[in-house]
């Protein structure tokens, strides 16, 4: 049985905290790690591929060699803190993991098995653990799209639909690290079931698998890539399904960012991810249709814009999310 952590302290803004961060960066394709600095530079960047149709302690042990490596760094001795950034479901509340996309791992305690190989190398290091949308969410707001704003809504729109909160300049997780996964708010009534046993979610129609399922079941005929890219390839040449497809998925993001805006007032959305990587044949709908949602007063200035960082955005944020959650070095 695993002993569930501490709470979170109250969170502050990353800029306002000294020192060096080890940034561990956990994904379905790679493992990525790097010292973050103050400044939010990134050196003695490395990354193993995650291993495939392995066990999990395999997987555990490409993590291992990213903590190794950077342990040969003379950067080392100077690190204060450890942030980890995890594909999801996360429960921070409990340090462990359960990745839709690393299915080896379930329930996985990924934030003691880190802490101990930090440990073993001479790092006895406080330590946070956040699900991607949350440390996209920490980054933006600290180097990206979402900085100077008080109360933001950052989501990555890819496979899955996730995303996190800034509220009064404070990232927000939650109790378990799960606050602000706007995917899985229901913006269709009688909507078809969504693989987290609700009906009608925002992921179930507005993530890249979503846009593709559908344009295919519409009679959509992909030239060569059936992705949610071959679909915004065929919407930036015309095709009138692909059209749709990107207009259905940008009113379901328009409503549910409405949504959250409204509940808790914030007054930007940050997207990244690969579909947003599609620009305007995405954004254009989801501004559009947030003219209809978006009604009331304190919410009719919202903006809606790319994320900043890319990339980049997984280690900064596991980064920034540590030095938000943790006390101050």
């Amino acid at each position: 049985m695993i002993t569930p952590t501490a709470p979170f302290p109250v969170p502050r803004a990353a800029a306002a905290v000294s020192g060096l961060t080890v940034a561990i960066d956990i994904g379905g394709t790679k493992i990525a790690g790097a010292f973050v600095h103050p400044d939010g530079t990134m050196t003695a960047t490395t990354r193993r591929p995650t291993p495939r149709g392995a066990d999990a302690d395999e997987v555990m042990a490409a993590v291992a060699e990213v903590v190794a490596e950077l342990s040969d760094s003379p950067l080392w001795p100077s690190a204060v803190r450890c942030g980890i950034g995890s594909a999801g479901p996360v429960d921070a509340s409990r340090g462990t993991v359960s990745p839709v996309n690393i299915g080896a791992w379930r329930e996985f305690p990924v934030q003691a098995r880190v802490e101990a190989e930090l440990a073993a190398r001479g790092a006895v290091l406080p330590t946070v653990l956040a699900g991607d949308g949350v440390a996209m969410t920490a980054a933006e707001h600290w180097l990206g799209a979402a900085r100077g704003h008080a109360n933001a809504l950052c989501m990555v729109v890819s496979t899955g639909v996730g995303g996190g909160l800034i509220l009064n300049n404070q990232l927000h997780p939650g109790p378990t690290g799960n606050a602000g996964h706007i995917g899985h708010i229901s913006v269709a009534f009688d909507g078809e079931p969504c693989a987290c046993g609700g009906h009608g979610c925002v992921e179930s129609i507005a993530s890249g698998t979503a846009i593709a399922r559908w344009a295919l079941a519409q009679g959509w005929t992909p030239a060569d890539d059936a992705s949610a890219a071959g679909v915004a390839a065929a919407a930036e040449a015309g095709d009138p399904v692909a059209l749709a497809a990107f207009d259905r998925a940008g009113r379901a993001l328009a409503a549910a960012i409405a949504a959250t805006a409204t509940l808790v007032e914030t007054d930007i959305a940050v997207i990244g991810g690969g579909v947003a990587a599609s620009g305007d044949t995405l954004f254009a709908p989801i501004r559009r249709h947030l003219v209809s949602y978006a009604t009331l007063s304190f919410v009719q200035e919202l903006q809606v814009v790319p994320a900043a960082l890319g990339t980049h955005a997984g280690l900064i944020g596991a980064a920034a999310a540590a030095t938000m959650l943790l006390p101050r070095a």
